[in-house]
């Protein structure tokens, strides 16, 4: 695609004529199927509420696909208005744009979508598994359309990926004022955000991922790396500039530091276990996710099987190696094999579910 044919697509927004289905690709890590947890009265409102998007003569051939998507996968994704173009962060001026700032947000929408960044991309996922950028691709086209539009006394509002329009303001105002998630404390429960999320009306942004502004695991790397060097001098019960330890015939080894995660955020712990001069092993059962990180050079070791990481962790114990593996598992598989091996953990946390250790 040209760089004025990519231009034409962000200006168009929804285009006028619907493009063809696309298939599924499985080669993407795609995010896990959501809980069937919607009434068939509520199915309905969940389905009102995608095609509002759309001109009514489109809606008999959009309401059948998109209750498949609904049965299959919890959610309307919309997957028929992704973009053929490819998802990454270009240069501010290949964006049409009359604001330069708005410009910059279209760069940071698309580098959160971007293939390398995303932890579920066809599913505007970014980060943390429900971690969304839009709800669906349709708001994704008309954010960026508006974005396209804007000029610098202009503020578009969004909420929960869904762009309400842009509103007069003036060029110190903000740019863009997102919200994401706005719920009561009554319908707070794990089902109620399932449910919202299936009808529609609501998305959880995590911090950065509905704000645009995620940058993977770096954004965590300095707290985690102070963590896990102070969790190694305390565990270790002295002070030493590199957290390791010496051993009964006086050569230096360093501690070793088992976790789980290496999804989003989590590529810090590795990173982390490096620059504490910690030995670590980083427990993840997504085989996606762990290549990911490995690719991008997190992680230092990739193993699939549990001999041959048992093996290489004894061998760089036994040098006194720093060195931080993956281990393409379960982390409960991971801990009793060490427990079998008599293998002594110094230092043991999770990384899955939020943004620190």
């Amino acid at each position: 695609m040209t760089r004025e044919e990519f231009q034409a697509d962000i200006r168009a927004g929804i285009p006028a004529t619907l493009p063809e289905p696309q298939p599924y690709d499985p080669t993407i890590n795609h995010a896990p199927r959501r809980k069937d947890i919607l009434t068939d009265d509520e199915k309905r409102l969940a389905l009102r509420n995608a095609l509002r998007y759309f001109p009514p003569e489109t809606h008999r051939e959009l309401v059948t696909e998109f209750r498949d998507e609904l049965d299959r996968y919890g959610r309307i994704y919309m997957y028929r208005l992704r973009p053929r173009y490819e998802m990454k962060a270009r240069p501010i001026d290949d964006y049409p744009h009359r604001s330069v700032q708005a410009a910059a947000i279209m760069m940071m929408i698309q580098n959160n979508l971007d293939v390398a960044v995303a932890q579920h991309p066809h599913e505007l996922i970014t980060y943390g598994g429900n971690g969304a950028v839009f709800q669906n691709w349709a708001q994704y086209r008309l954010t960026m359309r508006y974005l396209s539009e804007m000029t610098d006394e202009q503020t578009l509002v969004m909420y929960s990926g869904h762009p309400l329009g842009l509103f007069p303001s003036h060029p110190e105002a903000p740019r863009v004022v997102v919200t994401n998630g706005m719920v009561i404390p009554n319908y707070s429960k794990p089902d109620d955000w399932e449910r919202f999320n299936a009808l529609g009306v609501s998305q959880y942004g995590q911090m950065t991922a509905g704000s645009y502004m995620y940058i993977g695991p770096q954004g965590i790397v300095h707290g985690t790396t102070i963590t896990v060097l102070n969790a190694a001098r305390r565990v270790m019960g002295q002070t030493t500039v590199n957290g390791q330890r010496s051993t009964v015939n006086g050569q230096r080894t360093p501690p070793l530091f088992v976790t789980a995660g290496l999804g989003g955020m989590s590529g810090a712990q590795p990173k982390a276990a490096n620059i504490a001069g910690v030995l670590s092993v980083t427990a993840e059962i997504n085989p996606l996710a762990a290549r990911k990180r490995y690719d991008q050079g997190w992680v230092d070791e990739l193993h699939d099987n549990l001999d041959e990481l048992i093996a290489s962790l004894r061998r760089a114990m036994d040098e006194g190696r720093v060195v931080s593996m993956a281990y393409v598992g379960n982390i409960v598989d991971l801990w009793e094999r060490l427990a079998d091996e008599q293998i002594h953990v110094d230092l043991g946390s999770d990384q899955i579910g939020r943004a620190h250790v």
